[in-house]
């Protein structure tokens, strides 16, 4: 049941190994790119439950292996933790040709992968992505960073994994929450760039977040597949890629709003930006009408939120929501970036949305 897709980058490319148990062949599949010491980078809860037998593997495959583990939670992605993750690579002793391994969900590859790629100016950092979310998203296309007070992933760099292995027997073990909020992910991509999937999602979405194997590796592998399109063609988001963003200008706009909590999760975030970018794209007479609610419904009846009032009591004012969205990475020349939609599998970017219809949006959901 095992799919290799693969990331075309040039020199740059790799493959995304998507299937069951996969974690238990990690040793066997970076060892042709294993040159010198391996360090293993996670949580303090993916490391409970996956640490020691990854190690074992490892070792057992003749391979020098360390391990460092972090606080979990988004906090982590911060100047703090940055530097503390570097100095305990460091502290491994790790070369030019050694290896990092990001185990765990968005928060660890996005450190782990900034350390490694800043760490004696790049070394070599493998995705191991235990999170939905991660699998169909953050581990692909080498996007990494932190936060600060002003934003989201506002601090980073582009620096592309040599290999992603997307284990799905891994997400036995999450919260049903967190496996909702990482399909939100996945219904992004249906919703930017291809109705069928859409479609097939509607069918038997619920199916994947029930753990149906063969339903929950053809939506993560459907996933992978689009983004590794659109990241071979726009590596660096200057078009195409910025696609992928479809709900987020709201969406991280949001979890500012929460304090980049627990209280909203990325992809509650997300599920609640889309529908807003959906809703702005019919008031503009962009979209047909009803697409906005086609995919509320859908996002809805897997129990993700879908409107703002699902944040009371945290504030969610409509000038103070365009504040937030102002310190977004994708602003330029001091115009928001939004991704709308002409129809479900049909999005677009564009800066000219009047300021009046933003705000009405804000306030009426």
């Amino acid at each position: 049941m095992r799919e290799i897709i693969p990331v075309s980058l040039g020199t740059r490319s790799y493959d995304i190994h998507v299937g069951p148990d996969l974690l238990p062949r990690v040793a066997e599949l970076i060892k042709p790119l294993a040159r010198g010491m391996i360090a293993v980078v996670t949580d303090e809860n993916v490391a409970a439950l996956h640490l020691p037998g990854l190690l074992q593997s490892l070792r057992e495959a003749g391979l020098s292996v360390g391990a460092l583990v972090v606080p979990a939670g988004e906090a982590s992605k911060s100047f703090a933790e940055l530097a503390r993750v570097c100095d305990g690579l460091l502290d491994l002793e790790l070369d030019r040709s050694s290896l990092v391994i990001a185990l765990g969900g968005g928060v660890i590859g996005d450190l782990a992968g900034f350390a490694a790629g800043i760490l004696k100016r790049g070394i070599a950092v493998v995705q191991v992505p235990t999170t939905l979310l991660a699998q169909v998203d953050s581990s692909v296309g080498g996007k990494t960073g932190i936060n600060t007070r002003h934003g989201k992933n506002l601090v980073g760099l582009f620096h592309q994994p040599r290999l992603v292995i997307a284990d799905i027997s891994s997400l036995q073990s999450l919260p049903a929450r967190q496996m909702r909020a990482g399909y939100a992910e996945i219904v992004k991509y249906g919703a930017l760039g291809d109705a069928r999937f859409f479609a097939w999602l509607e069918q038997h979405g619920s199916e994947a977040l029930a753990g149906d194997r063969a339903a929950l590796s053809h939506a993560v592998a459907q996933s992978c597949r689009m983004k590794a399109a659109i990241v071979g063609r726009d590596e660096r988001e200057s078009g195409e890629r910025a696609l992928l963003n479809l709900g987020h200008t709201f969406g991280h706009a949001l979890e500012a709003a929460c304090g980049f909590s627990d209280r909203l999760l990325h992809g509650e975030a997300v599920a609640i930006g889309m529908v807003l970018a959906f809703r702005l794209s019919e008031r503009l007479a962009l979209a047909p009408a009803g697409s906005a609610d086609r995919l509320a419904r859908h996002l809805a009846a897997v129990g993700l939120p879908t409107q703002l009032s699902a944040l009371a009591p945290i504030r969610t004012d409509a000038e103070e929501l365009v504040r937030l969205m102002s310190h977004d990475k994708k602003v330029s020349a001091g115009a928001l970036t939004f991704v709308l939609a002409r129809g479900i599998g049909e999005a677009f970017t564009t800066q000219s949305v009047p300021h009046a219809e933003l705000l009405a949006v804000l306030s009426t959901d």
